[in-house]
């Protein structure tokens, strides 16, 4: 039988979702078209609506039914994060569950126990009972998204193939793309989060 991952040990060690933005510096990511990163968040996070209000109530009603903790691995100069972290602070205040960042750099053991395809994908948001049980994790892009990546991974698992990095910012300017489109990924992120919830129950 496989041994519960326990982190019990880092609650207490991260910043706040608040402190995480306060912090953020401003960058500028061509290839994944983003002129402004700090402004791409907090429009992100201000912005935030739920489309569907039975998933609202959802989260909403959470913590009556499930006591969870999240502590979300990330750094605010990649990507990823700008799109996908604000929807995980809004999907999080929603539900009532305490959450914390811990800022991969200061924490890469902890980064080292979820990663994607053997990288450091961030962000990762890690769900945790009271007593600091691993339950669940989501990251770090919605699955219709990462597919994208794991497709060039396959193609190009050799970063020192002549056509590598051209082929990884074309990829970053194609996840870029499906970010740009609308809401859709953050209704599918909800959908997943959603589904992974129920799995706590």
């Amino acid at each position: 039988m496989k041994e519960t991952l326990n982190l019990k040990h880092k609650l207490g060690q991260g910043i706040t979702p608040g402190a995480f933005m306060e912090g953020m510096e401003t960058r500028v990511m061509v290839n994944s078209k983003i002129p402004n990163t700090r402004e791409l968040f907090h429009a992100k996070y201000e912005k935030f609506g739920w489309a569907n209000k039975e998933d609202e109530f959802f989260f909403l009603t959470y913590k009556l039914r499930v006591n969870l903790q999240c502590l979300i691995l990330c750094t605010d100069w990649c990507p990823d994060v700008m799109w996908n972290v604000p929807v995980l602070f809004r999907v999080m205040e929603t539900a009532g569950i305490p959450t914390e960042v811990l800022p991969m750099e200061s924490h890469l053991e902890t980064m080292d126990l979820f990663l994607t395809d053997g990288g450091r994908a961030q962000p990762i948001a890690v769900f945790l009972n009271p007593n600091g049980d691993v339950l669940g994790r989501w990251g770090a892009r919605p699955a219709y998204i990462q597919t994208v990546m794991d497709r060039f991974k396959a193609q190009y698992p050799d970063r020192q193939h002549p056509d590598y990095q051209q082929e990884i910012n074309r990829v970053y300017g194609e996840i870029g793309d499906l970010y740009h489109d609308g809401d859709k990924y953050r209704d599918v992120m909800i959908q997943e989060l959603k589904t992974l919830f129920e799995t706590f129950a």
